[in-house]
């Protein structure tokens, strides 16, 4: 049996299917400049500093934290401040474009293209499904009713945020796949905290890109400046990974499922026979193995594993599953 396992193993490693995308540059360690003149923006992200000709007017909002961040040695922290003549401009951080067509709030919208150089087009490749959308902030109100948001957007072709047409862009919902949104406390909130937020499917086909848009202000009219959003570790999560279960071990005896970087194995109907679990990695490389009593039901850090898509056995002599698991 053990070497039935270990081909069945082998198989699902060669297909190499199911390989979860994950949010480009999401714990926002890399930084650069994308044109002279214009501030260091995260790398694939973009504020107004790089967004369309009204919108490049504004100062700063995108800043590079190297003093505040949940890991790694940054975080990205966006600020509502006063601009020209007293507009009141929301800190941003976009994987799209920020578009201002005018002076006016009310007429600004972030899209993946440039409302004033239509060739410049920015997409971020995105195939996956994910559960749920799951980061780290922290929030500073400059006023009262402020907060902070976090919108994300799985689509095909071009999208724009708000997707209310107007004469500067049409309606994107036809290209929705699926969307969340997060919104701050209206209160500071001075340590990392984590958020999950479900995301809510409109359609069953698969996404080409995904839209990011984050703001120090989820009220796009605000007058209030000085209002702080720092973000960290951005991830997309797949906790379905149950994998695919061999008829020798039934789904129902056993479920194996990822969260993060902790792998959890949890016995539904035990015994007290022994099995032994062995995570691989995509190239056939034993990662982990660890022998566990089926009456219990067991946690595994993998903190020094990197992002990716592995592969699980649990079996002993008689009995054998095998699957994928997600490790963001």
């Amino acid at each position: 049996m053990k070497r039935i396992c270990t081909l069945l193993v082998g198989a699902l490693i060669s297909t190499g299917a199911v390989a979860q995308t994950t949010i480009t540059n999401g714990g926002f360690e890399a930084w650069g400049n994308v044109s002279p003149g214009i501030a260091a923006e995260p790398t694939n992200w973009y504020s107004n500093q790089s967004g369309s000709t009204i919108a490049r007017l504004g100062n700063q909002t995108c800043f590079k934290d190297s003093t505040v961040f949940h890991s790694g040695t940054a975080s990205v922290r966006v600020e509502t401040i006063s601009g020209p003549l007293s507009t009141v401009i929301n800190g941003n951080v976009t994987t799209g474009v920020v578009n201002a067509p005018t002076l006016t709030k009310a007429d600004g919208y972030i899209g993946t293209v440039n409302y004033t150089a239509a060739t410049d087009k920015r997409y971020m490749n995105f195939t996956g499904r994910p559960d749920s959308i799951v980061g780290w902030y922290q929030y500073s109100s400059g006023g009262a009713g402020e907060q902070g948001k976090v919108r994300v957007i799985l689509h095909t072709a071009d999208y724009y945020d708000p997707e209310t047409p107007t004469t500067n862009h049409p309606d994107p919902t036809a290209n929705k796949i699926g969307d969340v949104t997060f919104l701050t406390s209206t209160s500071n909130v001075s340590t990392w905290t984590r958020f999950a937020v479900k995301v809510n499917y409109v359609s069953a086909s698969a996404p080409t890109h995904i839209m990011i848009n984050a703001t120090s202000s989820a009220n796009q009219a605000t007058t209030v400046t000085g209002s702080k959003l720092w973000l960290d570790d951005l991830q997309a999560v797949y906790s379905n990974h149950t994998g695919i279960t061999s008829n020798t071990l039934a789904a129902n005896d056993v479920r194996v499922y990822s969260w993060g970087k902790t792998v959890h194995v949890n016995f539904v109907n035990g015994n007290d026979d022994q099995s032994l679990f062995t995570v691989y990695d995509l190239s056939g490389r034993q990662v982990m193995s660890q022998m566990l009593t089926n009456n219990r039901d067991y946690s595994f850090e993998l903190n020094d594993l990197s992002s990716g898509v592995y592969v699980y056995q649990l079996g002993n002599s008689e009995l054998c599953q095998k699957g994928k698991l997600s490790i963001q």
